[in-house]
């Protein structure tokens, strides 16, 4: 499939964001979500595709012994710009400005085998 037909397939479909419990209890009522890279790198990071939450989080956050939610996200809601854009070898959604509260339809638990390795969460797997 052409990454043209590709992003159209994905354009509608909810996305998601992976963070600490501790940041998201932090975050502020009534203030849209900035994550961690907003600042850093002009962008929230996302994943388009429910299989791929586990390969970035055992990738990048596996070492971290913190517990992890992740943001179930509509994007048709989001006030920031959403483009989708290569990294990896993949196509990935960037929020390019803060995550107005309201497109977070729901917030899942991410558990983890005592290894430390992510593992799917129920709620997701017939997303």
């Amino acid at each position: 499939m052409n990454i043209k037909m590709r992003l159209k397939s994905l354009w509608n479909k909810m996305i998601y964001h992976i963070l600490s419990v501790e940041d998201w209890q932090n975050q502020a009522p009534g203030q849209p979500y900035r994550g961690d890279t907003l600042d850093t790198e002009g962008f929230i990071h996302c994943t388009g595709e429910v299989e791929w939450l586990l390969q970035v989080a055992n990738r990048f956050y596996r070492a971290n012994p913190a517990n992890f939610v992740i943001l179930c996200i509509d994007p048709a809601r989001v006030q920031a710009t959403v483009q989708w854009e290569a990294a990896d070898q993949h196509i990935f959604p960037h929020i390019y400005g803060p995550l107005n509260l309201d497109a977070v339809v729901n917030v899942v638990q991410f558990p983890r085998a005592v290894t430390g390795q992510f593992l799917m969460p129920t709620e997701l797997c017939k997303a």
